[in-house]
Formats: structure tokens, sequence, C-alpha cells
């Protein structure tokens, strides 16, 4: 008898992606807004959610046996789900290694415990190869990466992490353990300027990035990065989304970025 949920409501796109990279997409009946890996998800699943909103009756109508979420911004969902009788997971891990835990945890949910750990080991053996180059390199690039813009705000802690993982020094390290965004604003944006990063890498939370408003504020033109155009978007659905995609294609964008700088700082001498 198979005792795993059958009819899975993801409402953040990173379980939505481990579940198609473990083969069981099948169990998947609704879907976040903003899952769009793999590309074929928002043809084949119904879109019941946004981050912060779900349409409640059009969940209940899907008759889940299992609805998986992200973080406090989504309890007001869990609280109105588990009052109509569903089954709600929320995840609230903020680290690399919570995202490992998720894909472990969702595995041994789903009945796939040995494909998720293949999985977890498959993508530790591809970080630390990227560490390991990283290490080779004499010096470490300051790194400022903006999550959001009004207020400004620095990355999370898996962001934070997979900088320095990838060779990167994250200028804001001390609120990488700032779990809510509230906690990471930087209240001072000339602050930017003062810690002078070598390379600045965006991401807004969703929204497309805009180059030439970052680099047109006051003073920053005084700025490494910005001086040498070491200015970056990560999509947010590469770096911003506690899953597969962060610690696959997320490292490996900013570890080019890294290796980018280093062969212009060789060349400039």
């Amino acid at each position: 008898m198979d005792f795993f949920p059958k009819r899975i409501v993801c409402l953040t796109e990173e379980t939505v992606e481990t579940l198609y990279l473990l083969g069981e997409q099948d169990r998947i009946v609704g879907v976040s807004g903003f899952a769009v890996r793999p590309r074929q998800v928002r043809k084949e699943k119904p879109i019941v959610s946004t981050f912060t909103d779900a349409d409640i009756d059009k969940i209940i109508d899907l008759k889940p046996d299992l609805v998986i979420g992200f973080s406090d911004i989504q309890a007001g969902i869990a609280k109105e789900l588990i009052a109509a009788g569903i089954t709600v997971w929320i995840n609230n891990y903020r680290s690399v290694e919570g995202i490992f835990n998720m894909i472990g945890q969702l595995g041994s949910l789903v009945g796939a415990p040995g494909k998720a750990k293949s999985l977890v080991d498959h993508f530790r053996r591809d970080i630390e190869r990227i560490y390991e180059t990283a290490q080779k390199k004499r010096k470490k690039p300051k790194i400022y990466f903006e999550e959001w813009y009004d207020p400004l705000i620095s990355g999370i802690c898996w962001v934070s992490e997979l900088i320095e993982l990838a060779g990167g020094i994250d200028i804001y390290r001390e609120k990488q353990n700032a779990s809510l965004a509230r906690d990471r604003i930087i209240a001072n944006k000339y602050e930017v300027i003062e810690r002078n990063p070598d390379i600045i890498i965006a991401s807004w939370c969703g929204k497309k990035f805009k180059k030439e408003k970052l680099v047109a504020r006051e003073n920053w033109d005084r700025i490494k990065a910005v001086k040498d155009n070491f200015v970056f978007e990560i999509k947010s659905p590469v770096i911003l989304q506690p899953g597969p995609a962060a610690v696959t294609e997320g490292i490996k964008e900013i570890a080019d970025i890294i290796n980018a700088w280093h062969s212009f700082t060789l060349k400039k001498g």
C-alpha cells in the first residue's frame, strides 16, 4: 500500500523543481505562479498562488493530501488551509544545508529517499569542485548582493553562503543569519560606498533589474564595481529560491562572475 501523498500543492517553486527532479511530478496538482522550473510546469500544472496570496477555494477543490509552503511569510495561507482540514508542511530553512535537508525530507515524504540522497550527493560534489577551484585563487573579491532596492536589502543566508563557497567575500556577511528581510535592510545606502565592493550582484526578488538605476545612485560611481562595470544580475528563480536552482545554476553563475573578475584584474595589472 502507498502511504505517501498522491495530490500535492506546492506554494513555492523550489519544491516543484525538486519533485520533478525526483521523477515524482505526477503527484503535483497545483503550483505557485512563480514556478518556472522546469519550463513545462506552467503548461502542466494549474496555478493556485503567488507567494503571499493563494486561492484557498481553488486549492480545496483540488483535494490535496499535502500542501507545501515556505517561511513565516506564508503562515496566513497555512493557517487558512489547516482550518479547512488540509495537511500543510511549511519549510523555514535559510541555509545551503537547509536546502539539502528539504530535498531529503521531501524525498522521504514521497517515498523516494534514495533518489533524494543521490541528488543531494551530486549537488554537494559539484559545489565542492567549485569551492576547491576558488581556494586556489590568491585574492577574493568583495561582493555586494542586493535582494531589493527600496529599501536596500542584502542577500539571504544561502546566497551569502554561496558567494563565499564560490570564492567571494560577502560584504554584509554579518546579516547572513537574519531570517527576516527587514533585518537585512541597509539603512544607510552610503555604507555600501564605504564598503566598496569589487562586484555587485543584484536579484530584485521577482522584479526586473535596472542596472542604470543602480549605477546612477548618488556617489555610487565611486564604488569599484561600478567603475569597472562589474555589476550583474542573477535572475530570481535561479538564486532566490531555496532549492536546486540556487545550489546548481546559482552558484555557477556567481563563480563565473568571480572568474571573470579574476581575469579582468590580471589584465588590469
